[in-house]
């Protein structure tokens, strides 16, 4: 697991993406659950940086209520912001900042902005393509993945830094990077116009 000075040094690497992108209006940082890797979130959350957006995933619906319900009152305390992924009920009960759609689910943004207008609504995407159904949908940015290699991608193949950038530079929507990302190649991202980062494993507390 990544040590707290790891952890400081993404999330810096994340804010300074954010600055020099111009999407300060939205969270430099995201974290998200992942039933595998992190079955137990709350004290990955409770060590979360100010101003981070948990996105919050699970596949049975009451797993992810009783989660969304321990996960809020945390985000609330601690200046985190909290979205919900493909359930909007669960969301309007927690009084959650926002859904998150998976790639196949994209096309659901546009009703989403249409009755919830003030939720941060992202969505998965893997390539350019989906990135632009997004923003065509009205959604307000895009987790674009898996970048590097990563145990929440197995078998898939990774986009790479040079893809990563071509898509950056021509996308219509703020971009995060997402997968395999940490400390140690975080840097690679520098010269790439992103909102910021999205990670699992690399925001676990030691």
């Amino acid at each position: 697991m990544p040590d707290t000075l790891a952890r400081t040094m993404l999330a810096r690497a994340a804010s300074r993406l954010n600055a020099q992108s111009g999407h300060s209006h939205l969270p430099s940082l995201i974290f998200l659950t992942d039933d595998a890797r992190t079955p137990d979130p709350l004290p990955a959350i409770a060590a979360l940086p100010r101003g981070t957006l948990v996105i919050l995933r699970a596949r049975d619906a009451q797993h992810r209520r009783v989660l969304g319900h321990a996960i809020a009152p945390i985000a609330q305390q601690n200046g985190l912001l909290l979205s919900v992924a493909g359930d909007v009920a669960l969301a309007t009960d927690i009084a959650a900042d926002g859904i998150h759609l998976a790639q196949a689910q994209i096309a659901h943004a546009a009703d989403l902005r249409a009755t919830h207008k003030h939720l941060l609504i992202t969505a998965a995407a893997h390539d350019a393509q989906a990135i632009s159904r997004a923003h065509l949908a009205g959604a307000d940015a895009a987790l674009l993945s898996p970048i590097f290699a990563t145990h929440s991608h197995q078998g898939s193949p990774a986009l790479g830094i040079a893809q990563l950038s071509v898509i950056a530079h021509a996308s219509p929507l703020p971009l995060y990077a997402l997968g395999g990302i940490d400390a140690s190649n975080v840097a690679q991202l520098s010269d790439i116009p992103l909102a910021g980062i999205a990670a699992i494993g690399a925001l676990l507390p030691d």
